[in-house]
């Protein structure tokens, strides 16, 4: 059994990694401005092709591929919050209205892409080749980087939001815009700004996915739905309480494929999920009311 659990929790412990920095950017959007960002899984499909495109087909590099499927994703993000988000800022109904345009955005993106790319598979390459050993499971080289980088961007996230004058900002109007206005902070550029930290975590997650799967138009939505589901179960608005729950949830899955295999895993999260809910509305790490 310990020869099946050790690889099982380093499983648990890559899952984790990647929803964090899935969900960290959903988070940051709910925070600041109170709504989901339903175009987050496009964008990171719209950075894994870029990237590629820059790395294979023009052949300038994996690195600059980094760079500029980041930096797409970045100015798609900031060009859905100056279209499709700041025109309702004073709407009464503009969560629901949100709601729409971010999933108008995602599907035109998706359907941009299969137009200009095709449904063929595309493949990125490694950020590192080889394997390693993390407690005596091997694992590739780019997932134990992976494992590394993930807490890492947390706390740079953690840092700027906490440390650094715009980052206080974007915690100040995401408590009281009222308020952030009138001690001087510009509240549609904080807004923008939280878009563009936003886009750019989903680019990168979307060119680490498309370094471990094939790259297709729909890549980013299966993990738009975990980040979703990592955000509300930790507790929204919170960075740290999404980081814990979705390494919570990287060990459940892990654990629960073991047990149950992977045709129950979603089903019986889901229900937890529910009942954790039931009793803790505000989620497993979210303040009481």
């Amino acid at each position: 059994m310990d020869g099946v659990l050790i690889p099982t929790l380093v499983s648990g412990l890559l899952l984790g990694s990647l929803y964090a920095l899935m969900a960290a950017g959903l988070s940051l959007i709910w925070s600041t401005l109170g709504v989901f960002n339903f175009a987050h899984g496009a964008l990171m499909t719209l950075g894994a092709y870029v990237a590629w495109t820059v790395t294979e087909p023009l052949g300038l590099g994996f690195a600059v591929g980094i760079v500029a499927g980041i930096g797409a994703a970045v100015i798609a993000g900031v060009l859905i919050e100056w279209l499709l988000v700041r025109p309702f800022y004073e709407n009464r109904n503009m969560m629901l209205i949100t709601v729409m345009t971010t999933l108008a955005a995602s599907t035109v993106i998706e359907r941009g892409i299969s137009m200009i790319w095709g449904p063929r598979l595309k493949q990125l390459p490694r950020v590192m080749e080889g394997q390693v050993s993390i407690f005596g499971a091997p694992v590739s080289a780019h997932e134990a980087f992976i494992i590394i980088l993930a807490p890492l961007v947390l706390l740079a996230l953690w840092w700027y939001t906490s440390r650094t004058r715009t980052g206080r900002s974007l915690r100040a109007v995401g408590q009281n815009q009222d308020s952030a206005a009138l001690i001087g902070i510009d509240v549609p550029r904080t807004f923008s700004i939280a878009f563009a930290l936003s886009a750019g975590l989903a680019g990168l997650i979307g060119i680490l996915l498309g370094s471990i799967r094939f790259v297709t138009p729909g890549l980013g939505a299966d993990p738009l739905t975990n980040a979703m589901i990592v955000v509300i179960f930790g507790g929204l608005g919170s960075l740290g309480a999404t980081a814990g729950a979705a390494y919570v949830i990287g060990f459940c899955e892990a654990l629960l494929v073991l047990w149950l295999g992977l045709y129950w895993t979603p089903s019986v999260l889901f229900v937890a999920l529910i009942f954790i809910l039931i009793f803790r509305p505000n989620g497993l790490f979210g303040k009481s009311a």
